[in-house]
C-alpha cells in the first residue's frame, strides 16, 4: 500500500520539541481515532451477538468459548511483535496493511457458513487488529512533537479507546434488534474505508532509522508465552486449577516470557529493550495500566448481566445505561494533560485510581433494585477516573521510551490492558461464578437438565425459569439473582481493593515522574 505524499514531509520529534508538527496533524489524528474506535467496539461488540449465531451456527461449548476468547489470545500474543514491527517497516504502513485485511476479514467473520470458520476469522482478525493499536499511538507519538499538543491527542486517543468499549454494546443492541448476528461485523467495512482512503493521504510515515535485525525467536517466544499465559489464566477461571492443560500452559507461558526476558537482555538490539522498565515512570505506569484493568474488567463483565438479566433490561437498554462511563472518561481524558501539568502526573493517576477504587466499592451494595441515578453516579465516578489515570499513563509510557521504540513501547502499554483484562474476568469471574454456584438454590419442579443449566450461571438460570410457570419461576429467579449479586458484590470489593493497591502502587512509583509537558512547563 502506498505511503502517500505526506510521508516525504518531515515531522520532527522530539521531547520538548517546540516544532508543532506536520499541518494536517488533526485530520491524521481523527483517522487513527477510528481505528482505536473500532478495535475497542469489535472487542466487546461480539458478546451479544453469541445467542444469535449460536442457534445459527450450533457451536458446540468448547466451540463457543473459542469464539469468543480467540480474538484476544492473539491479540495479546502479538502485540509486542506487531509494535516492533511497525518500527522497523514504518508505522503508517503496517497500520493501513492491518486495517485493509481487518476490513477484508470482517466480512469472512459476518458470512460465515460453520462455526470453525468462524474461529478461523476471529484468528485472522486478531492478528490483523494487533497491527492496530501499537501503531496509532506510536504515530501520535511522532506527528505531535509539541509536548502540550500531544498530551491532549492522547487525551483524545483515549477517550476513543473507552468510548468504543462502551458503545460496542449499544451498537450491537441495535443491530441484533434489526439484522442478523452478522452485521456487528460489517460495521467495520465504512470505518476502515475512510480509514484507508484519508489515511493515505494524511497520515505521515514514520520508523526506527536504525532498527537493527529482526529476531525471529524473540518474536516466537513472545508470541507463544503471552497466548499461553492468558490460555491459562481463562481455563483456570472456566474450569479450575485441576486440568493438566492449564498448568502445561502455564509452565509453557511463563517459561517463554522468562526465556524472551533473558534473551532481550543479550541481544545488541533487542526486539522489546527491557532496560525500559528501569524507568519508574514507565514501570509505574504499565503496572497501574494492568491493575486497574484487572480491577474493573471482570466488574464491567458482570454488570453488564446485572443490568440485562437482574433489571430486566434489553442489550441496547443496557449498552445505554453504561455510558456515563463513556462520558466521565471522555471528559477527563481531554483534561488529563493539563491536570498533569498543575498537579503532577503522580496526583492525577493516583487520584483516578482512588476513584475507581470507591466507585468500585459503592458497588458492594448493590441490590436488584438499586435505582438506575445510584448506578450512572457510579459508572461516571469509574469514567472519570479511567480518564484520568490511563491519559497520563499513556503519556508517561511513550514520553520514556526514544522515539524511534514508540511502537515497541506502545505495544507494552496495549498488552498490559489485555493481561489486566485476562486476569480480571478470570479471578473476578472465578468469584462471581464460585459464589453463584454455592449460593444458588433449585427448586422442586425443574427438571434435571434445566437445574444443571441453572447452576452454571445466571443466564443457564433465566433460560430455566422459562421452562417453569407460576411460584417454581420466581422462586429459581429469585434465588438466582441474590447468588449472582452475592457474588457480584464480593468481586466488587476485591475490585475496589485491587484499584486502591494499584492507587498506592502509583503514588511511590511515580514519584518525580513528568510528562514532557510538565518539562516544557517548567
Amino acid at each position: 500500500m502506498a505511503s502517500g505524499t505526506t510521508s516525504s514531509t518531515p515531522v520532527h520529534t522530539g521531547t520538548g520539541d517546540s516544532a508543532k508538527g506536520a499541518p494536517g496533524r488533526w485530520i491524521a489524528l481523527g483517522v487513527l481515532t477510528l481505528s482505536v474506535l473500532l478495535v475497542a467496539i469489535d472487542a466487546t461488540v461480539l458478546g451479544l451477538a453469541i445467542p444469535f449465531l449460536s442457534e445459527d451456527l450450533e457451536p458446540t461449548g468448547t466451540q463457543l468459548l473459542w469464539i469468543g476468547d480467540v480474538y484476544s489470545f492473539v491479540i495479546a500474543g502479538l502485540l509486542v511483535t506487531a509494535g516492533t514491527l511497525g518500527d522497523r517497516i514504518g508505522r503508517k504502513k503496517l497500520l493501513l496493511w492491518g486495517s485493509a485485511a481487518f476490513g477484508a476479514l470482517s466480512v469472512v467473520a459476518a458470512y460465515a457458513p460453520s462455526a470453525e470458520a468462524l474461529i478461523a476469522a476471529r484468528v485472522a482478525m486478531g492478528v490483523a487488529g494487533a497491527s492496530l493499536m501499537p501503531s496509532t499511538l506510536a504515530l501520535v507519538r511522532n506527528i505531535f512533537p509539541d509536548a502540550r499538543e500531544r498530551s491532549f491527542a492522547i487525551g483524545v486517543w483515549g477517550a476513543m479507546s473507552m468510548a468504543g468499549a462502551a458503545f460496542g454494546p449499544v451498537v450491537g443492541g441495535f443491530l441484533l434488534e434489526h439484522f442478523w448476528w452478522g452485521s456487528v461485523f460489517l460495521i467495520n467495512l465504512p470505518v476502515m474505508a475512510v480509514l484507508i482512503v484519508v489515511g493515505i493521504r494524511m497520515l505521515p510515515e514514520s520508523r526506527n532509522p536504525n532498527p537493527g535485525p529482526w529476531d525471529m525467536l524473540s518474536a516466537a517466544l513472545s508470541l507463544v508465552g503471552m497466548i499461553a499465559t492468558v490460555y491459562a489464566i481463562k481455563e483456570a477461571a472456566t474450569h479450575g486449577l485441576l486440568r493438566w492443560d492449564v498448568w502445561a500452559a502455564l509452565v509453557i507461558g511463563v517459561g517463554a516470557l522468562a526465556w524472551f526476558g533473558r534473551r532481550q537482555l543479550s541481544l545488541p538490539v533487542p526486539l522489546l529493550d527491557m532496560r525500559l522498565f528501569r524507568n519508574r515512570a514507565f514501570s509505574g505506569s504499565v503496572l497501574a495500566d494492568l491493575l486497574t484493568v484487572l480491577g474493573m474488567s471482570g466488574l464491567i463483565f458482570f454488570l453488564s448481566q446485572f443490568l440485562q438479566l437482574v433489571q430486566g433490561r434489553s442489550p441496547l437498554q443496557a449498552g445505554l445505561a453504561e455510558l456515563p462511563a463513556t462520558a466521565g472518561a471522555i471528559v477527563s481524558g481531554l483534561l488529563a494533560g493539563l491536570a498533569a501539568r498543575r498537579l503532577t502526573p503522580r496526583v492525577v493517576v493516583t487520584s483516578g485510581l482512588t476513584a475507581i477504587g470507591l466507585a468500585l466499592g459503592a458497588l458492594t451494595v448493590l441490590s436488584e433494585d438499586t435505582p438506575y441515578l445510584y448506578l450512572g453516579g457510579v459508572l461516571l465516578l469509574v469514567g472519570v477516573g479511567a480518564g484520568f489515570s490511563f491519559t497520563v499513563t499513556a503519556d508517561l509510557i511513550l514520553g520514556s521510551a526514544p522515539k524511534e521504540n514508540a511502537g515497541a513501547a506502545s505495544a507494552v502499554s496495549e498488552t498490559a490492558y489485555e493481561l489486566g483484562a485476562a486476569l480480571g474476568i478470570a479471578l473476578l469471574g472465578s468469584v462471581v461464578t464460585g459464589i453463584y454456584r454455592g449460593h444458588v438454590t433449585i427448586p422442586e419442579g425443574v427438571s434435571a437438565d434445566a437445574a444443571s443449566d441453572a447452576r452454571e450461571s445466571l443466564a443457564g438460570a433465566a433460560e430455566a425459569a422459562g421452562t417453569v410457570h407460576g411460584q417454581v419461576a420466581t422462586d429459581l429467579t429469585h434465588s438466582a439473582n441474590d447468588a449472582f449479586l452475592e457474588g457480584l458484590r464480593i468481586a466488587a470489593g476485591a475490585g475496589a481493593a485491587v484499584l486502591l493497591a494499584a492507587a498506592v502502587a502509583a503514588w511511590f512509583m511515580l514519584r518525580g515522574a513528568r510528562t514532557a509537558e510538565s518539562d516544557v512547563e517548567h
